[in-house]
């Protein structure tokens, strides 16, 4: 697949990007070759090989769910100007 200077100037069009010719031309040059590395990647056989998440095999270490921090609500509140079941009160901003 191989992109044309229109192509370039309609998908600049869409992305609302203005490009002079100059520019369009060196997209076009370095989206078609970029178009061109995945249609040899694509032409690589890959039969029996199983998809990786990550090129390196490594896991994440996990931790266990729990609660590690006291809760300190009422303490933070109490410094609050204004506050109202478990809620700070703030001035109304918009009317």
């Amino acid at each position: 697949m191989s992109l044309t200077l229109d192509d370039i100037q309609r998908i600049a069009h869409l992305a609302r990007i203005r490009l002079e010719d100059f520019d369009a031309a060196q997209t076009q040059s370095h989206l078609n070759g970029l178009f061109a590395l995945v249609e040899q990647m694509q032409a690589v056989d890959t039969t029996g090989i199983v998809p990786m998440a990550h090129a390196r095999d490594v896991h994440q270490r996990l931790r266990a769910d729990v609660v590690t921090e006291t809760d300190r609500r009422d303490a933070f509140q109490a410094i609050a100007p204004q506050t109202e079941a478990g809620l700070y009160l703030v001035p109304r901003v918009v009317e």
